[in-house]
């Protein structure tokens, strides 16, 4: 029996949805710990702690959402209701999160952890509900690379439109505030215009996929039985059973550790080891839209000509190379090298930011298409349709361990004495090396043994190929 094939619209009414998620994530890896320890000057290890202190709690509500959605019965399926009431209090949560009063240093960690674990939690019921979503839509092997190609692809783009716009309409550089974020009076109009982005963009999702409900599996074929802890457990435990999502998971958890803590260290290395502006800042996304677009042709084409796995490790490889070529040409001071805050050294950052979005499309687009080529594989195994588990149990993975990755960021953070509140360029030379360093070759040799984990993963072509065989097999037989 053939895959029923999605159209184009609904497809890009799916991907669109990740527009949302990408603006949620520019906020927390570019803007909230900057925000909290150089504009309100809390600590960078008391603000990471409580950010990791989110975040697990996040992990830990990701199995439930997506046990929940898993076995949810309604007239409009088990995804849509929990990725629509998601939209509304993610972006009051976001706003809020930005906003509080004037506080105490302890006050302020207060309202850091109550708002950042109220954003996290809206996502959460949004976020793995529509992986999920997409997983039971696209049940064709090349379409669900497409498929995801075109979610990472929008997210991709929005905070690729979202950074450089929050950049020169709400923080550009002036006399007073070098850089921009260091304004605080300009946090308030910012996150309105985040929740509007994050509101639309949901909802978009949700009115162009809604037309799917009646094509996806049928609540009489799902298990009845409900929810539990002591099932959650079982289903984790079942899911841990599979060797590749086990090659998958403890994958993701080595490259996510590492990547947590580049992300503490992200804003800092654009201002200070860069050296650019606000305004310059918002000129490298340029070359991002030329990756997003190179992408488009390029995942179909490269998952198709080598398959998922070599096409995951080789451009996750090529992306550490390129990442960290500029930061160790900086670290070594190569005399023909483009120095800090040239225009040269701007164009190979646009240049190099756009060969890694291309490859990080495909990379991501990739990665979801594998974990629902695992929820095929899983079904034969345990009888029962589990996307929401699966899918939860990944973000879980990721979300547990980068807690770990933001409390150490922010303590490496604090160990190199980076200053509080520091205009550009009054941070001492040998700080910002120390800055340069952990964020590009210290980390790295981490994230290359990340990779290599995915080399375990099993499912190619031909076998998912006997998994939708036996799975159409057994499903005829039981009609």
């Amino acid at each position: 029996m053939e895959a029923r094939k999605l159209k184009l619209h609904t497809m890009l009414a799916y991907g669109i949805g990740g527009i949302g998620e990408a603006v949620k994530n520019v906020g927390f890896n570019t803007f909230l710990l900057f925000y909290y320890n150089q504009v309100l000057h809390v600590p960078a290890t008391g603000t990471s702690i409580v950010l990791a202190i989110a975040l697990i709690f996040d992990a830990v509500t990701d199995p439930v959402a997506g046990s929940l959605s898993d076995k949810l019965h309604s007239r409009w399926g088990r995804r849509h209701p929990f990725i629509l009431f998601s939209a509304v209090p993610l972006a009051l949560a976001f706003y809020l999160l930005f906003n509080p009063p004037e506080l105490s240093e302890l006050g302020y960690l207060i309202w850091l952890a109550v708002f950042a674990i109220a954003v996290r939690a809206a996502m959460t019921f949004y976020h793995v509900p529509h992986l999920a979503l997409g997983a039971e839509m696209a049940s064709d092997y090349r379409q669900r690379s497409t498929m995801y190609g075109f979610a990472t692809f929008f997210g991709f783009a929005g905070a690729a439109v979202f950074t450089p716009l929050s950049y020169l309409l709400f923080f550009p550089t002036t006399e007073a505030f070098s850089p921009g974020l260091l304004n605080q009076a300009a946090y308030s109009g910012w996150t309105l215009f985040a929740g509007g982005i994050i509101v639309f963009a949901i909802f978009t999702c949700v009115l162009g996929t809604y037309t799917e409900i009646p094509y996806l599996r049928k609540q009489e074929a799902i298990s009845q039985e409900r929810f539990s802890l002591t099932r959650l457990v079982r289903e984790l435990m079942d899911a841990m059973r599979n060797k590749s999502f086990r090659a998958i998971f403890i994958g993701m958890v080595f490259t996510t550790l590492i990547l947590a803590v580049e992300a503490v260290f992200n804003p800092f290395m654009g201002f200070h080891f860069y050296g650019f502006t606000t305004e310059q800042l918002a000129l490298i996304p340029l070359g991002q839209f030329v990756g997003l677009l190179s992408s488009l042709a390029l995942t179909p084409l490269l998952t198709s000509r080598f398959d998922k796995k070599p096409t995951l490790v080789g451009g996750a490889l090529a992306i550490v190379v390129l990442v960290n070529f500029p930061i160790i040409m900086l670290l070594l001071e190569i005399p023909w090298f483009p120095q800090p805050g040239s225009m040269a050294l701007l164009s190979l950052l646009v240049f190099t930011l756009g060969s890694v979005t291309m490859l990080a499309v495909v990379v991501f687009a990739s990665l979801n298409s594998m974990f629902a080529d695992i929820a095929d594989e899983h079904e034969l195994e345990i009888g029962e349709r589990r996307e929401g588990i699966l899918f939860a149990a990944r973000s879980f993975a990721t979300k547990s361990t980068a807690s770990i990755g933001l409390v150490f960021g922010g303590i490496l953070l604090d160990f190199i004495q980076f200053p509080r509140g520091a205009r550009m360029g009054t941070v001492p030379e040998d700080i910002v090396w120390s800055l340069g360093f952990i964020a590009g070759p210290a980390t790295s040799v981490f994230t290359i043994a990340g990779l290599l984990m995915y080399l375990g993963y099993r499912i190619d072509s031909r076998r998912h190929q006997e998994i939708v065989a036996e799975l159409t097999a057994r499903r005829t037989s039981l009609s």
